[in-house]
């Protein structure tokens, strides 16, 4: 069996909970695990899907949402759908390198998350478009970046409506994980449409970006390894520093083209610290991977041990 195939079946066997006698908990009861019991990890996912509707509602009664309310809620729906569609992809990365298992238990409930704040998101356009169903047929069709939304909006109900345990015995282990495989397909789709609606600074869309890419990356060190095991940390450095360099060389080529002017001078104000809330993509994305770098240290010096059961694979 090819490593490959070994990592798809591996994957599938994490993805669906071991069977437990009886049914020991309601569907609707997601803060309880497979052996219903009461979850602390879950019931902490749950708290933070449900964080940008407590930030929206304090926002809406401190500040107001401007002259276009509904607008306002529709930017941060599509937003948070993105962050939550983002999170999920980054558990299987986390859980692998800091050795902790039990993360892949939230995995789903965060992705479907971020299939309901994208299906608000579209809902709430239909409601600003006054429900005219051809008038937002024909935007999506012929506005390329609604029409990229909506494909990944599509994908996300696919990857939703498959979410559950029953889904994943009914299609199989491996095609299950086949399908869910669109994802990163769908992170890229999510990443273009995100940055077509950002009209000024686009450095919150560069360091998302370059975050997936990083997820990428490491996603590739995973298939094309060689040895059992996790990578070593060397390796997770050399990706941090690869994709945070290519960040500044991308954001200064991007800048250059939309203000005329040379990347060497875009690059060149990388070096300015003085305004810390003007801190470049390319730094955040540095000091993100570098965290992670030390939590394989620490996990591979205080943790379990590397290598460990083939079905940790993913």
């Amino acid at each position: 069996m090819s490593d490959a195939t070994t990592s798809i079946g591996a994957a599938a066997q994490n993805a669906a909970p071991p069977r437990v006698k009886g049914r020991l908990k309601a569907p609707w009861q997601v803060w309880r695990d497979a052996g219903g019991r009461v979850s602390a990890l879950r019931i902490v996912a749950l708290l933070f899907l449900i964080v940008p509707v407590v930030v929206a509602i304090y926002d809406f009664y401190t500040e107001g949402y401007g002259a276009r309310p509904l607008n306002n809620v529709i930017h941060r729906t599509g937003y948070w759908a993105l962050i939550f569609l983002m999170v999920s992809l980054a558990i299987t990365p986390l859980r692998r390198i800091g050795r902790f298992a039990k993360l892949l238990d939230v995995r789903r409930m965060i992705g479907v998350g971020a299939f309901v704040y994208a299906a608000v998101h579209i809902a709430l356009y239909v409601a600003d478009q006054m429900f005219d169903l051809w008038k937002v047929a024909s935007e999506i069709v012929l506005r390329l970046y609604l029409t990229i939304g909506f494909v990944a909006l599509l994908g996300l109900t696919a990857l939703a409506v498959t979410s559950t345990d029953r889904m994943v015995r009914r299609l199989g282990g491996q095609n299950w994980q086949r399908l869910h495989n669109i994802a990163y397909a769908i992170g890229l789709l999510a990443l273009i449409h995100f940055f077509q609606q950002t009209k000024a600074d686009v450095a919150l869309p560069t360091f998302v970006a370059a975050l997936f890419g990083w997820m990428l990356g490491y996603r590739l060190l995973i298939r094309f390894k060689k040895t059992r095991g996790e990578p070593p940390a060397w390796k997770l450095l050399a990706l941090t520093v690869a994709i945070a360099a290519l960040t500044f060389i991308v954001e200064a080529i991007g800048i250059s083209f939309v203000f005329n002017v040379s990347p060497l001078r875009v690059l060149g104000t990388a070096l300015d610290f003085d305004d810390l809330s003007m801190i470049r993509p390319g730094w955040l994305v540095l000091g993100a991977g570098l965290i992670v770098v030390v939590l394989d240290l620490v996990r591979q010096r205080f943790g379990p041990r590397r290598g460990g059961a083939p079905a940790t694979r993913a």
